[in-house]
């Protein structure tokens, strides 16, 4: 394998070349992990939700892969706005259709992502989703409802999600379909606050978050563990791709009093523009968990009249 003078090393991803770091996780394992090696990492709290995945070997757009790629030690921050759904329908496909929490109105979010340990290396990401109804579901009764507002189980049409490496990049674009580019990007999560900027083309803001933590709950290895379902198309086919998280240290809060969403100027800020949010109703932030992200899947939609 090529070494670069950086201390990096080539990969190939169904014949696009991008540079890893030497000596990390993608270039020793190239996603088949040694676990009891990732359980020594002291950032790594432990592996057993990882040991009831298997990995399997699959073809794909980036070449043979193993799924599900795991995310050993990640910290998340989500700030969820409602937003008139006819301002949503005209940024969704017409297979799709938000989420409403009341007549004419959805929910949409900004998101912010640091990845600590994971298969293909330590990178950060952001993005700005919608909350859609599940493809080929009936009528969501009230319990749907309640369960996806908790953040359990969501499903989700994603509009930008710039990443901080060229492996995410490649990866997320040509094998997952997800609207993915390369910018700087930094995210801090901790117990006290949470901070993220995002940069433009000119290395200005494009948007940025600025927030006090929310107060955080332990949680046991294995008692919390959602879901989330992401639409994309490949190759003109529509797909669906599961992330399990399991949860470990988790908060949210309702008063956004202390949460300073800057929008300024770039893909990121355009997109949630067009959305027309409204104030934000409620902030979480997971300052310690883990991730599984299936490859995904061919699925069916339901053509729906916008």
């Amino acid at each position: 394998m090529p070494t670069t003078p950086q201390g990096t090393v080539e990969a190939d991803l169904g014949g696009r070349t991008v540079t890893v770091p030497k000596g990390g996780l993608y270039d020793r394992y190239r996603m088949d992990p040694d676990l009891d090696t990732i359980a020594r990492d002291p950032r790594v709290s432990g592996v057993e939700f990882f040991r009831q995945l298997p990995k399997t070997r699959v073809d794909s757009p980036i070449g043979p892969t193993l799924t599900p790629n795991f995310y050993y030690a990640l910290s998340t921050a989500r700030l969820t706005m409602p937003a008139p759904s006819r301002a949503i329908r005209s940024r969704l496909p017409e297979e799709l259709a938000p989420l409403e929490i009341a007549p004419g109105l959805g929910l949409v979010s900004v998101m912010f992502f640091r990845y600590d340990v994971c298969d293909i290396d330590f990178y950060t990401e952001a993005a700005v989703g919608i909350a859609v109804k599940p493809a080929r579901h009936g009528k969501l009764g009230f319990l749907d409802l309640v369960t996806a507002l908790k953040n359990e189980r969501l499903d989700s049409y994603v509009l930008s999600l710039p990443v901080s490496s060229e492996i995410a990049q490649v990866r997320g674009h040509d094998g997952y379909g997800f609207p993915k580019w390369v910018t700087g990007l930094d995210v801090d999560i901790d117990e006290r606050r949470t901070t993220a900027r995002v940069a433009n083309d000119d290395g200005g803001v494009d948007l940025s978050l600025v927030a006090n933590t929310p107060a955080q709950r332990a949680h046991p290895s294995g008692e919390r563990v959602g879901s989330l379902t992401s639409y994309t198309r490949i190759g003109g086919a529509w797909h669906a791709t599961l992330n399990q998280t399991h949860v470990l240290s988790a908060g949210t809060t309702r008063g956004t009093r202390h949460v300073a969403l800057r929008l300024g100027e770039g893909r990121m800020s355009d997109d949630l523009r067009s959305l027309r949010p409204k104030r934000p109703v409620r902030f979480d932030v997971m300052t310690e968990g883990q991730a599984a992200l299936h490859m995904p899947v061919p699925t069916s939609v339901r053509i729906r009249n916008k």
